[in-house]
């Protein structure tokens, strides 16, 4: 995965918005006001990408164990965090779907009325 499929992917999603509220370097992507994506343009220029996604604790422990590249969130909360690293053992496919899930989990967490809005319902 480059930068530019996982920036098109992000943003593919409903009612996502890409900020940069820590500095100039950290991408983040939101749902709703929150964060479910945050990765290091630096750590993608320097060949060495990583993305930090949110994930249900009991599988990003599984995840942990199963995989290299699956860590404890960097600089954010290690139960609820995960730092995935890109083009590592994790398979694309599965990389997809924790994005997917990260973006999942955010969104259930919003209110009802903030859902509908993003849903268009």
């Amino acid at each position: 995965m480059n930068i530019q499929s996982y920036y098109d992917y992000c943003l593919s999603k409903k009612g996502v918005t890409e900020h940069f509220p820590f500095d100039e370097e950290t991408l983040v992507f939101k749902v709703g006001g929150k964060m479910f994506a945050l990765s290091s343009l630096k750590g993608w220029e320097a060949n060495t990408p990583s993305i930090n996604l949110k994930c249900d604790p009991d599988r990003a422990q599984e995840f942990r164990a199963e995989y290299e590249g699956i860590k404890p969130g960097y600089h954010m909360s290690k139960v609820h965090w995960n730092t995935v690293t890109v083009n590592s053992d994790v398979p694309q496919k599965l990389l997809l779907e924790l994005i997917d899930h990260s973006y999942e989990l955010v969104f259930k967490s919003l209110t009802k009325k903030l859902q509908a809005e993003i849903s268009g319902s």
